[in-house]
């Protein structure tokens, strides 16, 4: 199909429009709506998504009323001469071979036949055996329209985000059950605790609403009003390239608790190597160079120009890469045996028929349903033309799925959701599939986005597994049942995709573009600078590689390598919040307490506020969100305003960065009365 669709782009070029050509090739058998969609990509013709829809829709449902109403005629006529003859039988036979769903279920059957894009469907297709089993017009007609529709959104939609719930459903045994008290997973234990607290009522629920209050307050006034920056940063010009920094949030604070100070301290010094030394020791050596990506000034010129923060964002982030990549690939080694056992475990209970009586909280979703559903989506991948990947590519995106699945919920159980280095992960893969497309002669503008594309999935999979992990994580605290769980995780993904999907495009379509000033989208530059630099050979591997040896020193020394790679990888004023959240939790456990019993309850008080703070700041955050997007007119330049600029007090009120400082302080002391307020109540 891709030759055939690529010889007619090549063919017509320059003489009738794009849009004139995706509307002829969606016409055409085979090709139809799918080719279509083909050579409006980008790399061929790159017609606007939106637009070339509406046009291939149109285009491949045109000929269809005429099948419907003269094919049995025109093939009755072709029986007749004998040039013909031959092909008239295959074509019937063809059809006929396809006739047993569309006959059992006439319209529901048909629609599915045309709407599931697999090898010998399409309305073509559809149309002759529903014309040669004599189905009525309306019917067929409507059946096929309703199927092309369907055959434009369900398969994009289930190649990316559905396959991260697929992967964590074997894994939720190994990963949530057997390392439970290994794995924290602090928004998973946040929503149960809400949750729980909100069932028992009394001290527990006052304690974390208490924390959900405070915490939605700070973040409207931080975020929403603007009276103090919730970043603040420092340049410091003593110690040239380097700097330090904090984001003033709650949540992080809450985090960092959760964690623990183990963690938080893997974290921290992650952002102190990358920060305070090896950013300082660019500028000491390396100055006066000018090293790629950035080919326009000096690291010293870039310093002056935009910050200590570009240093991380064109250099730093590549070596936080490559130690996040070897991280993964190092952590999942060790979690094999684990994986291996639970896989065993699985396909044990599945051959004894032993699931039936299996507890109500430990039953998952058939591991059958589950490998048939990842290798149905992996056919997709590899046949559906809007998805720019042959069967190599399709593996690989199974493969690597299902590697950052098992490493995104080890990184969330350990550091949170909102800490999760997705693009890390995203870009791992880009380098690994752009090697391996480039050795196999998968180069040029097809190869990019072919990378791009696996990336793009990868990161979707990653994201959604680690958000799946923190809702199993929860259903196992509070006794849910994970089949329903995962059920309905499936039907969020789908949805949500949908929804996004459909703000993503008006986004583009309105602001110019992703890559535009309205919208930079830094991470996805980045990606395309990776993806090229591969392809044309001018990556700095020396910092991709720098990356992977400080991880393999790191986890000879005995220090978990994820949080410390991830610390690196992160800009250090995440990782800052979050050792100071631990380092309260460590002066919690130290202190003197009258029992053991007093000691647990102190710090499990501090737990239930922490999980308030992380609720708190979530829900206003979406709130925000909406504000963000509701349009209340232009200002005196004509730029769009929106409801969030009308509550921006930045320009009116601000107690600045020193404001900002105190605040988070006061977080820090609202964790420890709350922590402690029991213990003192008992002690007078």
């Amino acid at each position: 199909m891709d030759s055939l669709v690529q010889w007619f782009t090549a063919n017509l070029s320059g003489v009738i429009s794009k849009e004139a050509i995706i509307f002829i090739i969606s016409m055409i058998p085979i090709l139809e709506l799918r080719g279509g969609l083909l050579a409006a990509s980008p790399a061929l013709l790159n017609v606007p998504i939106l637009r070339a829809i509406p046009i291939c829709i149109v285009g491949n449902i045109l000929p269809i009323p005429f099948i419907l109403l003269l094919i049995r005629h025109v093939l009755e006529w072709m029986k007749k001469v004998p040039c013909f003859r031959g092909i008239a039988l295959w074509l019937e036979r063809k059809a006929m071979s396809k006739k047993g769903q569309i006959e059992k279920y006439e319209f529901w059957g048909l629609m599915l036949f045309v709407g599931i894009p697999l090898p010998g469907t399409g309305a073509w297709t559809g149309a002759l055996v529903a014309s040669l089993l004599h189905m009525k017009f309306g019917k067929a007609f409507g059946a096929i329209l309703v199927g092309i529709a369907l055959a434009t959104v369900i398969m994009s939609i289930l190649s990316y985000g559905v396959l991260g719930v697929l992967f964590m459903i074997p894994l939720r045994q190994a990963l949530i059950v057997k390392e439970h008290g290994v794995l924290g997973y602090p928004e998973g234990q946040a929503c149960a605790e809400v949750l729980i607290a909100g069932e028992e009522g009394g001290a527990k629920a006052s304690t974390v609403f208490s924390g959900l209050g405070i915490a939605a307050i700070y973040k409207f006034v931080a975020d929403g009003l603007k009276i103090f920056p919730s970043e603040i940063t420092y340049d410091i010009p003593a110690y040239r390239g380097s700097g330090v920094g904090i984001d003033v949030l709650p949540a992080l604070a809450g985090v960092g608790y959760i964690c623990g100070p183990k963690v938080s301290s893997y974290l921290f010094a992650g952002g102190i190597l990358g920060w305070l030394v090896i950013m300082p020791l660019m500028v000491l050596f390396g100055g006066e160079t000018i090293m790629f990506p950035v080919t326009d000034m000096t690291i010293n010129q870039l310093v002056d120009a935009q910050g200590v923060s570009a240093l991380w964002g064109n250099y730093l982030r590549y070596i936080g890469a490559g130690a996040v990549a070897c991280g993964g690939v190092l952590s999942l080694v060790k979690s094999l045996p684990l994986i291996v056992r639970t896989f065993k475990e699985a396909m044990g209970d599945y051959g004894k028929g032993r699931a039936a009586g299996t507890l109500r909280t430990e039953q998952d979703l058939p591991l059958k349903l589950v490998l048939l559903g990842v290798l149905l989506i992996a056919v997709v991948m590899w046949l559906l033309p809007a998805i720019p990947l042959n069967f190599f590519t399709a593996l690989i995106v199974i493969v690597f799925g299902f590697f950052f699945a098992t490493v995104s919920s080890r990184m969330v159980g350990l550091i949170g959701s909102s800490n999760n280095p997705v693009s890390g992960m995203a870009i791992a893969t880009l380098l690994i599939s752009t090697m391996l497309l480039k050795a196999t002669g998968n180069d040029g503008i097809q190869g990019m986005i072919a990378a791009i594309v696996i990336g793009g999935i990868i990161c979707v999979i990653a994201a959604i597994a680690g958000d799946t992990s923190q809702d199993l994580k929860t259903g196992f605290l509070v006794g849910a049942t994970p089949k329903k769980q995962q059920i309905g995780e499936m039907i969020g993904v789908v949805v949500s995709a949908v929804v996004i999907g459909a703000i993503l495009y008006l986004l583009s379509m309105a602001w110019g573009g992703y890559g535009s000033d309205d919208l930079p989208a830094p991470q996805a530059m980045l990606m395309k600078m990776i993806v090229e630099g591969v392809m044309g050979g001018n990556l700095p591997w020396n910092l991709v590689f720098t990356g992977v040896f400080i991880a393999i020193v790191v986890e000879i020394l005995g220090i978990p390598v994820l949080p410390f790679a991830i610390g690196l990888y992160l800009p250090i004023y995440l990782s800052v919040p979050m050792m100071l959240g631990g380092a309260l939790r460590w002066y919690l456990e130290k202190r003197a307490y009258g029992s053991e019993k007093a000691k647990n309850d102190s710090v499990q008080s501090g737990v239930l506020y922490s999980s308030g703070l992380i609720a708190g700041e979530g829900i206003v955050g979406i709130l925000l969100a909406v504000l963000a997007i509701i349009p209340i007119g232009l200002d005196a330049a004509g730029k769009e305003l929106y409801l969030s600029d009308k509550i921006n007090l930045s320009g009116v009120f601000s107690i600045g960065s020193i404001g900002g400082l105190v605040c988070f302080a006061g977080v820090l002391l609202t964790i420890y009365f709350f922590a402690t307020k029991d213990s003192k109540k008992k002690s007078n």
